[in-house]
């Protein structure tokens, strides 16, 4: 399976103590370098730098036709991470895209990839036995308390299909 991601979801999971999931879940992760930058240049996080500088199941890629990474960028309004990643999806023929941003998600589902975000990998990891309800209930709490917006809508879709799985 090749899943290529965005920086939000890898941030996200992190900050709820899950990172590992990515790698049950897919074995390899692909960021592009921008996504890299974003996860790495920040001298407040050090903590979380070491964390991604050690993580053996994240491979950065880099993108073979940076014009289209432009074009994107110029025509959607998208950062550089953002437009990377639809681009190595892309290059890649990946089987799905990590990102929780609507409007890289729009702009990705438009050219055919298939997206996941934050929630799917912990509906997926739940499903798949890797979190009960109550991982999942705290994993969202600890996303919410650390200022990841998850709408309503989706947090009670989350709930519903938990207490109708298993």
């Amino acid at each position: 399976m090749i899943v290529v991601s965005d920086t939000t979801p890898i941030i996200s999971l992190m900050k709820a103590g899950q990172l590992e999931l990515l790698q049950k879940l897919f074995g390899v992760v692909y960021i592009p370098e921008a996504v890299y930058r974003e996860l790495t240049e920040n001298e407040t996080f050090s903590g979380e730098v070491k964390i991604i500088q050690a993580c053996e199941f994240i491979y950065v890629e880099e993108v073979d036709n940076e014009k289209s990474v432009i074009i994107l960028r110029n025509f959607t309004g998208l950062d550089a991470g953002e437009s990377e990643a639809i681009i190595l999806a892309d290059e890649k023929h990946s089987d799905v895209l990590l990102m929780d941003e609507h409007k890289g998600r729009q702009v990705a589902k438009k050219m055919g990839i298939t997206i996941t975000g934050t929630i799917g990998i912990l509906i997926q990891a739940f499903d798949e036995g890797m979190l009960m309800k109550e991982d999942v209930e705290r994993c969202i709490e600890w996303l919410k308390e650390s200022g990841i917006r998850i709408s309503e809508k989706l947090y009670h879709k989350l709930r519903e299909h938990m207490g109708t799985s298993r």
